[in-house]
């Protein structure tokens, strides 16, 4: 079972007032490279950071330390203000898988999040969210957007596929010409 959260915001938060687009791994199940996926609308931390922390803090305690790969955002605050509290944000280059966000609490513990391109098609981030979150999960952050690749890449070209056999079925490229033979009139004789 995968937990989604739809998390919007009260209408006096700071946050953006369209739902945090999240999925979390099923409580208890066994320890993975991942505990979930998290597909931000944009690539400000400063913006995202409030409202997944809104959602994150009473599930996992207070998040006070967010670390990323900089590869994909570009720019770092040092901190962020969140409801009652600041979260600290560092950054790793070689060390930290780029489609990953690290997550601190203080008290509770670490906790990994895949983060799914703002710019990903809803059926991407869709199967992404399921993958992220499955109890038998084994692929990176890294390697579960590789995996995404590769089938919109397979799906693009079993389209382009079909609307190639059908483009050959009336008459396309692979058609073969017409045969006219000529039929003599009265006057030619036969």
């Amino acid at each position: 079972m995968t937990a989604t959260m739809l998390y919007k915001p009260a209408a006096g938060d700071r946050t953006s007032s369209l739902p945090l687009r999240m999925a979390l791994a099923p409580t208890g199940t066994a320890p993975a490279l991942i505990d979930g996926a998290w597909w931000p609308r944009s690539r400000d931390l400063s913006a995202e950071l409030p409202a997944l922390t809104a959602v994150l803090d009473p599930l996992w305690g207070r998040i006070t330390r967010v670390t990323v790969n900089p590869t994909f955002w570009p720019v770092i605050p040092r901190r962020v203000p969140v409801e009652g509290h600041v979260v600290h944000i560092g950054w790793f280059n070689a060390e930290q898988d780029p489609h990953k966000l690290l997550l601190l609490s203080y008290t509770s513990g670490r906790w990994d999040l895949l983060v799914i391109p703002p710019e990903t098609s809803p059926a991407t981030a869709a199967r992404l969210m399921s993958a992220a979150t499955d109890p038998a999960r084994c692929l990176t952050a890294s390697g579960l957007i590789q995996e995404a690749e590769f089938f919109r890449v397979a799906a693009e070209a079993d389209w382009d596929s079909t609307r190639e056999t059908v483009w050959d079925s009336e008459g396309g490229h692979g058609a073969r010409p017409a045969v006219i033979h000529h039929v003599p009139t009265p006057a030619e004789g036969m």
